[in-house]
């Protein structure tokens, strides 16, 4: 696939850990990066909709205009964005893919939980 779109934590540490998997788990060419500081809180806690329209604009660029056909949603260890533990984390995941998927039906939403080794967990997979 030539384009997939991660919206991940804005976190260094995680950028180059993300693309890597996606290229070389769903052979993408590129990776769209959507990135603000814990995007699953803003995304599962619903409280900022200016930031949460930002991440949907962004991503109906991606899927729309480069074709993206997969998008992945981040969560990690030591997120200074949403310093929850990670069972917190997983469930705020959980929440934030079901808001894209709502918006993005026609495309396959991944959650990642990406661990304190940098290795990149696939948690959740949503084809239909």
């Amino acid at each position: 696939m030539p384009f997939c779109t991660a919206i991940n934590c804005m976190d260094g540490r995680v950028q180059l850990p993300v693309i890597e998997y996606l290229k070389d788990q769903y052979n993408a060419d590129y990776v769209d990066m959507i990135t603000e500081a814990g995007p699953i809180a803003i995304l599962s806690e619903k409280t900022n909709n200016a930031i949460i329209d930002s991440i949907i604009y962004r991503t109906e660029i991606s899927v729309n205009i480069h074709g993206s056909k997969l998008i992945a949603i981040v969560a990690h260890y030591d997120c200074a964005g949403d310093p929850l533990d990670k069972a917190k984390q997983l469930v705020q995941l959980e929440d934030s893919v079901k808001l894209i998927k709502q918006k993005f039906s026609e495309t396959q939403i991944l959650g990642l939980w990406v661990d304190k080794h940098c290795v990149v967990n696939e948690i959740i997979n949503r084809k239909e």
